[in-house]
């Protein structure tokens, strides 16, 4: 069995650091990813996933990233359930990232040295947030 996911986009909000009862880092955010191709009127389409990043790689994305940084994200797949107070059962799909690489520098919107070719073919600017 295979559960793989590649991902290269943008942040949509700041990372969201929390810690569980026993002291682990936990950050989340979303990642808005263009889709390959342009809808009817001619603009290009986003999906936008939930992103889950455990321990030490948490602390560093609630440091060193904000909305609109540029990362790759690999990892897999996780769908789980729980319920709310009214007995509602809900279900949740993200993505819980195994490594996050800043594809820019902190400062400006150049590419990382070492990912520069990466960084040059995503085609998403900060305008298209929703947000």
């Amino acid at each position: 069995m295979l559960n793989r996911v590649v991902l290269i986009g943008r942040l949509t909000r700041d990372p969201e650091l929390r810690y569980t009862p026993n002291g682990i880092a936990v950050a989340s955010f979303t990642l808005a990813v263009n889709r390959p191709w342009l809808n009817q009127q001619g603009e290009r389409e986003a999906d936008f996933i939930p992103i889950v990043v455990w321990r030490k790689q948490a602390e560093n994305c609630a440091n060193y990233i904000n909305k609109g940084s540029l990362v790759a994200v690999d990892g897999r797949m996780q769908v789980r359930t729980y319920e709310t107070k009214e007995g509602q059962r809900r279900w949740v799909t993200e993505v819980v990232a195994d490594s996050v690489r800043f594809l820019e520098r902190r400062e400006s919107s150049e590419p990382a040295q070492d990912f520069g070719a990466v960084g040059s073919e995503v085609e998403f600017s900060e305008e298209d947030l929703p947000f």
